[in-house]
């Protein structure tokens, strides 16, 4: 029995599979943890939904930008952009049934007994984990309870840019999106730069990494995230874990077991790629 937590996979469904093959993934025995962006891009997003919709408890994923991109396209409130791959799911006969589930999954998941959380883009500096899970909770109840239209028509947008805790309405569920599912740079005071993607070396002015300042969660727990390809897997802190290597770009697709942080990667397929 293991505990398996994979990076982005981004509709990447060939590779994904060659992944779970080479982890020897048993669904009756181990579990896994998807970091989020299970869709778009990659050839396979209607694929990968449908697969890893069926492992039921075998899985453990959170939301990511483009899973939320692709419920807001699906609703009509967004565009789809010319290297989107997210036609196939809208229009596929069970596209109700895959959106319905993708909207009811998490911002963050915890398993206590491994010493381990998971979101997508990671968790802020200026948030304890027991506020993460607070917030997050905010979000997911919204997204389960409200018309999913009402809610995802408000909550796409840069601003605000800094949490305040007396943010209300939109503004507040939009700011608690975008840290979980859209963080990279910050400054001390938790303000995101959202115009750069660089590796961690290249931060604006006033700027760092969010995992480059002390973290309150890691009192707690050790944190996996995905969403920045351009650090190559790597942070270069000690109990905080980044899995998108960039698949969908051609590169690896990563698992890291979290009973013994030991890693496994497979390059991209080419098939995957668009």
């Amino acid at each position: 029995m293991a505990t398996y937590a994979i990076g982005d996979i981004q509709g990447c469904y060939k590779s994904f599979k060659q992944l779970l093959e080479e982890i020897n993934f048993k669904p009756k025995r181990d579990t896994l943890w998807l970091a989020g962006d299970l869709v778009n891009r990659g050839n396979g997003s209607l694929d990968v939904l449908r697969y890893v919709a069926d492992l039921g408890d075998s899985s453990k994923q959170v939301l990511g930008n483009h899973d939320f991109h692709l419920l807001a396209a699906a609703e009509g409130i967004r565009k789809l952009r010319s290297s989107d791959t997210l036609e196939e799911v809208i229009k596929a006969p069970d596209a109700s049934e895959l959106l319905n589930w993708l909207s009811q999954q998490p911002l963050l998941y915890q398993d206590e007994n491994l010493g381990f959380v998971m979101a997508h883009a990671g968790i802020p500096p200026i948030w304890s984990l027991a506020k993460a899970k607070l917030l997050a909770a905010e979000v997911e109840q919204q997204l389960s309870l409200t018309p999913r239209y009402t809610f995802l028509s408000k909550v796409f947008g840069n601003e605000p840019l800094c949490w305040q805790d007396d943010l209300e309405g939109e503004d507040r569920y939009r700011a608690i999106i975008n840290y979980f599912t859209r963080m990279r740079f910050c400054k001390s005071d938790g303000t995101l730069d959202f115009a750069n993607k660089h590796e961690a070396s290249r931060a604006p002015n006033g700027h760092r990494p969010w995992f480059h300042y002390p973290s309150k969660v890691l009192k707690e727990a050790a944190i996996v995230f995905g969403h920045w390809a351009a650090l190559e897997g790597r942070t270069g802190v000690k109990h905080i874990h980044a899995l998108d290597t960039g698949c969908v770009w051609g590169n690896y697709l990563t698992a890291m077991r979290l009973e013994d942080h030991k890693k496994f990667q497979v390059a991209a397929v080419k098939k995957d790629l668009v």
